[in-house]
């Protein structure tokens, strides 16, 4: 007697004699998936990567199974995007970038301002609760018709490229995201303590964060410094050399808060190195910075 013919248990009209060693199903060749012994079905194997515990690197961050750096393709397409902006509209710059305190006359000069208004005057920037400028301005950079240029951006988004890629693929996607973000307050916060009367705009700040950030975790992780001592000396020359034409508080704030970020997702103790405890300690980072602002700004206005 003919045994009887046994189909696909997904493609019923594919006659089979190969099963599934998990679920004992009969699978066709395009529901086949290879084992280390046999065969498994798609369902099998999509259920054995649920149950598979996600690696995690030193730092706590979830490593991704895709290599691709996403959080640094959309940071540099927001920063390509905004100068696209402030190109079309030349008003962003100056309704967005970081500054900390001017006065506004009604054309729309800005002048130095001494701790006190005019008549006629309007004060404008972080210290009139402009706080958004904190982070805005760090999405901006020199317009086209400025001595710099669009070369501001280049040379932001070809360092974001390379510093970027190291960095996300060791701290993960969302403490990656944390450190850049923090690095740019943190340098407009030093601006804003220093110099709050200067316009100040690019993501150089958070890239200096970043370098701190990579120097750190070389460091942590034991590799050979050289290279990378060579690497952050250079980076340090160029914030000495670009203060003639840029910020290098801006700088300097983000390279200390990078650095000081990741020191403290590398030198934890391994118990405060999840997931709830490094949130906590970056919503305290972000509560002190914020103290920082608004100190300074009773300083700006009297307290007022």
């Amino acid at each position: 007697m003919e045994a009887a013919a046994t189909m696909c248990y997904r493609h019923p009209s594919y006659e089979t004699y190969v099963r599934c060693v998990r679920c004992d199903r009969y699978i066709c060749p395009d529901c086949m998936r290879e084992a280390s012994v046999g065969h498994h079905c798609v369902e099998c194997v999509r259920e054995g990567q649920r149950s598979v515990r996600q690696a995690r690197s030193l730092f706590g961050g979830t490593v991704p199974r895709a290599a691709a750096p996403v959080v640094t393709y959309v940071l540099m397409a927001l920063n390509i995007v905004a100068y696209v902006v402030e190109v079309v509209r030349s008003e962003t710059v100056d309704r967005f970038g970081m500054v900390g305190a001017v006065l506004v006359d009604p054309s729309g000069e800005r002048y130095y301002y001494p701790g006190e208004t005019y008549a006629g005057f309007e004060l404008s920037g972080v210290a009139d609760g402009e706080w958004y400028r904190l982070l805005t301005g760090a999405f901006l950079h020199l317009p086209p018709d400025t001595s710099f240029g669009v070369m501001h951006l280049v040379f932001n988004m070809f360092a974001l490229w390379n510093l970027g890629r190291a960095v996300e693929g060791q701290l993960g996607r969302a403490r990656y995201l944390a450190l850049y973000l923090l690095s740019a307050v943190g340098g407009s916060v030093l601006v804003y303590l220093i110099s709050p009367e200067t316009p100040v705009v690019g993501a150089s700040g958070a890239i200096f964060g970043l370098a701190a950030s990579f120097y750190v975790i070389n460091r942590r992780l034991g590799r050979d410094m050289r290279a990378v001592n060579r690497f952050l000396a250079g980076f340090l020359l160029w914030m000495v050399i670009s203060a003639v034409f840029t910020s290098w508080e801006g700088h300097l704030g983000g390279l200390l808060t990078g650095g000081l970020v990741t020191y403290g997702l590398a030198y934890a103790p391994a118990r405060l190195r999840t997931s709830a405890a490094q949130l906590a300690g970056g919503a305290v980072l972000v509560v002190l910075l914020a103290v920082v602002v608004a100190v300074r700004t009773a300083a700006l206005t009297g307290g007022g």
